[in-house]
């Protein structure tokens, strides 16, 4: 054991020592050296033993260890570390076990929190190793964070416009230090918590701002560990046996060398960040039970046996994903969901004001995002303003005068510009005045978004160095020559320095995707494309071809490509070919394949006013029978970003006239008036579809407004499976308005009603009257809707089934939610139901001691 001795000797010791150098015997200045030594050492473990004994203490907070660690120089720790080691082996062979390893979790503790520190004070913009390092502390903006979130499937943009609603009307937001505490009304403890949320929302840099707080001592100093994990760090382990201990031993080498083996007997937090890119084969039915932490299996069955509980179920774990993810993990092995929504509007503020020090800059960009719904939207999304800043600020750093961006797509088109400019003028020793697109720019975009198309058509949003080296990317001269590729793509590293890319945002990835398909229509390039629309696509018109791709996209069920489509639109306008420069054109006199790539881009596509008005066409009768109406709303968006604003500026008029029955509405006038009714700040009183003049296929397409109302009549409306999860998805919000609706003549099949259900047994359903007369109820249907009655029974007064001819078996289960101690039913409809005597007895014996008027 090495002691540091040097202080001591020089001020309390100097006469002793001259004596000893004067001294004539080296026996003599042996034994006064050994001596001298004694006393030291006394000394230091009769005060090394006192912190010891306070250490050990239960009350003694760790921070404060923390605070003295901080005050010491390098050899005193090295000096403490070696003695607390001895101190553990003694009180092992006096079968102190427990102090021992208490003692042990301690040096570990604070061994684990320096290197956390280490690894989170700083985050990275672009290639971490190519990037400038930033302080989490400074730019940390807090999240918007709620309670409860159901398994979403929707394109993660309706998924932001659903954000943005719930911001309108917000909940009580949870703290991050407060995600394992007790609900009110909750007596079980908290184990694991799973907090959804789109791509860019945040969910990452919220783990690691949760891990930098405990490694500062600031927060949750009740866990003894924090372990986190990326699940692209355990994918690279697919093929390896790990113990639990092993895992956590290969991850955190600290605990390691303190010898920790028995976790269960701390408070222990695991952090798995990314739950939609694991790659284990998570199988919670077939997976073996694992109950002993030091046996060696794969890594997914020592996930599964964690999740469950069944391995160390004294951890907490805290689990992060897309919503479209979420269902991999069963709901019984989760105790709460929560939901990142971004920023909200004073966040959002927040944020601007942070990155702009001059107060009348940052109030000028805040003024400019609110002019455009569709941006302010978007905001929600740090990583979004993060692109918003980034071109503003080149904005008004130029002086140029030029117009600011409105519609998204003028938005990526000027993120793509800024950094094309800032790698001519810094990697490339160019001026501020050079033409941004070089030849090597050039064709980085064009293999860029041919990865983006191919990827996305996959539903891959994480690539390997396989997929970019198919598309020509070079990745080792992008990422240490091209500032432009640096900050629109991202390298991670796993632990054995597996390199995993990703584009910044799934917007990003869309947008590159929409302008590879304009630069192959352009160049007439058959490749890839040939199974996506047909090889006949080459000899078709700009409108056609865009019709081609909005049929192609309505084809997928959950919507991966309408943002694609949304920017295709926006890409085919001229004005916005200009803002893009020298990217679509031909800029270089010198001949040469790049040239020739995007020679004459402009001519061939050229957007004159007839072939936009047979785009607009196209859209305003572009046949979505098949879809959903939120779907339906993406034409409308596609409208807007090919600047076609007289719907929306029709639609604004629409609803401050006096005589809407009387004005005629075509099918995309019903979308747009869906969505602004749905993003509007007032909650609509009635939602009567049977009120508009309009086919039946538009009052379909208004029905996503059933959201932001209170009282819905979709009665005799044709609704399929697919309307009804709209109506459900009302019911199931967070919060809900609906408190009254009628369903009446609709022939619903068994999926429409299960469906329906979801939303009916939801804890947020704040439903007071239900009409389903004449609904061809089934006996499976009828008993799945007692079954979704009786679970949230508390709200519902007014229940009307007139003319569904029950079954007994449907009645016996309505019977069963009428004698729910919570039911709160005051009026129940069975007119024209048939009834035989076994019903009438049935509901006579449930009516008893109930308060409910007669059955009608």
């Amino acid at each position: 054991m090495k002691i540091c001795l040097q202080r001591r000797w020089t001020q309390s010791n100097s006469a002793a020592a001259s004596c000893v150098d004067d001294s004539a015997g080296r026996g003599r200045r042996t034994a006064l050296t050994a001596q001298l030594l004694e006393y030291n050492i006394l000394a230091f473990v009769k005060d090394e033993l006192k912190k010891i004994q306070k250490l050990l203490s239960p009350d003694y907070p760790e921070c404060c260890e923390g605070q003295r660690e901080d005050e010491e120089d390098e050899e005193q720790r090295r000096s403490r570390e070696s003695f607390v080691q001895i101190t553990v082996d003694f009180l092992r062979r006096m079968e102190q076990e427990e102090l021992a390893e208490r003692l042990q979790s301690r040096s570990a503790g604070r061994k684990l929190k320096s290197n956390l520190k280490q690894k989170f004070q700083c985050v990275f913009e672009g290639i971490a190793k190519a990037g400038e390092p930033t302080l989490l502390n400074q730019i940390y903006t807090e999240l918007y964070i709620t309670e409860g979130a159901g398994v979403n499937e929707d394109h993660e943009v309706r998924q932001i416009e659903a954000a943005s609603r719930k911001a309108h009307r917000p909940e009580t937001p949870i703290r991050p230090a407060d995600l394992f505490k007790g609900r009110p009304g909750r007596q079980e403890p908290i184990r694991t918590v799973m907090t959804q949320g789109v791509a860019g929302i945040g969910k990452t840099v919220l783990t690691q701002k949760f891990s930098l707080d405990w490694a500062e001592d600031k927060d949750h100093q009740d866990v003894h560990f924090t372990f986190p994990f990326t699940f692209r760090e355990l994918n690279v382990l697919r093929e390896k046996r790990f113990s639990l201990v092993e895992l956590v031993h290969h991850f955190f080498p600290e605990t390691k060398e303190a010898g920790i083996c028995s976790f269960q007997h701390f408070h222990v937090l695991f952090i798995f960040d990314g739950l939609d890119e694991c790659r284990l084969p998570l199988d919670f039915h077939n997976t073996q039970v694992l109950t002993d932490a030091k046996e060696s299996t794969s890594v997914h069955v020592l996930l599964t046996n964690l999740i469950r509980g069944k391995l160390l179920p004294s951890a907490r774990l805290w689990i992060t994903t897309r919503p479209a993810a979420a269902n991999q993990i069963p709901p019984d092995c989760v105790d709460l969901v929560t939901e990142v929504r971004g920023f909200t509007d004073p966040q959002k503020e927040e944020f601007f004001r942070r990155r702009f020090r001059e107060e009348e800059q940052a109030s000028w960009i805040i003024s400019h995002i609110k002019t455009s719904r569709s941006l302010h939207i978007m905001c929600h999304i740090p990583v979004f303003c993060w692109i918003t800043a980034t071109v503003l600020e080149d904005m008004l750093e130029s002086k140029e005068g030029r117009e600011l961006p409105r519609t998204l797509t003028e938005m990526y088109i000027h993120l793509l510009v800024v950094q094309a400019k800032v790698k001519r003028v810094k990697y490339e020793g160019g001026a501020e005045t050079d033409p941004h697109w070089s030849p090597e720019s050039r064709e980085m975009i064009q293999s860029l978004g041919k990865l983006a198309f191919d990827q996305l058509q996959k539903g891959n949003l994480i690539f390997y160095e396989s997929d970019l080296t198919e598309c020509g990317i070079d990745i080792k001269a992008a990422s240490v020559c091209s500032g432009l590729f640096t900050q629109i793509f991202k390298e991670e590293r796993g632990l054995y320095q597996d390199k995993v890319f990703c584009f910044i945002h799934l917007s990003v990835q869309e947008f590159l995707a929409a302008l590879h398909l304009i630069l192959c229509y352009t160049n007439r390039t058959t490749e890839g494309l040939e199974d996506f629309l047909g090889d006949d696509y080459r000899h078709s018109s700009l409108d056609d071809f865009l019709k081609r791709v909005m049929e192609k996209s309505l084809q997928s069920k959950h919507g991966h490509l309408d943002l694609m489509v949304r920017f295709l639109h926006g890409l085919s306008l001229q004005s916005n070919q200009r803002l893009l420069g020298g990217l679509l054109g031909q800029t270089e006199t010198r001949p040469g394949i790049i040239q020739k790539l995007f020679r004459g881009l402009q001519g061939q596509t050229e957007n004159r006013p007839e072939t936009i008005q047979r785009a607009i066409n196209n859209l305003k009768e572009m046949n979505t029978d098949k879809i959903s109406p939120d779907r339906s709303i993406n034409i409308f968006h596609c409208l807007m970003e090919i600047n076609k604003l007289s719907i929306h500026q029709e639609i604004q008029e629409f609803l401050q006239s006096g005589t809407r029955s009387e004005k005629r509405l075509s099918e995309v006038h019903c979308s747009a008036l869906a969505y602004m009714l749905q993003m509007s700040e007032e909650v609509l009183e009635e939602l009567d579809l049977n009120k508009y003049n309009t086919s039946l296929e538009g009052r379909l397409r208004l029905i996503p407004a059933v959201r932001n109302c209170r009282k819905a009549q979709l009665s005799v409306c044709g609704l399929s499976e697919t309307h009804c999860e709209v109506v459900a998805s009302a019911l199931k919000a967070n919060p809900s308005h609906l408190t009254e609706l009628d369903l009446s003549m609709n022939c619903f099949r068994n999926s429409g009603v299960e469906q329906l259900c979801v939303g009916l047994q939801s804890p947020h359903c704040r439903l007071q009257t239900l009409r389903l007369c004449r609904c061809g109820l089934s006996e499976i249907s009828c008993a799945a809707l007692a079954s979704a009655l009786k679970s949230n029974p508390s709200h519902l007064t007014q229940l009307d089934l007139e003319g569904n001819k029950l079954q007994d078996s449907g009645v016996e289960q309505l019977c069963g939610f009428l004698q729910s101690p919570d039911c709160r039913l005051q009026t129940l409809g069975l007119m024209g139901c048939g009834l035989s005597e076994i019903n009438c007895a049935a509901l006579a014996s449930a009516r008893r001691g109930r308060d409910m008027l007669a059955a009608l």
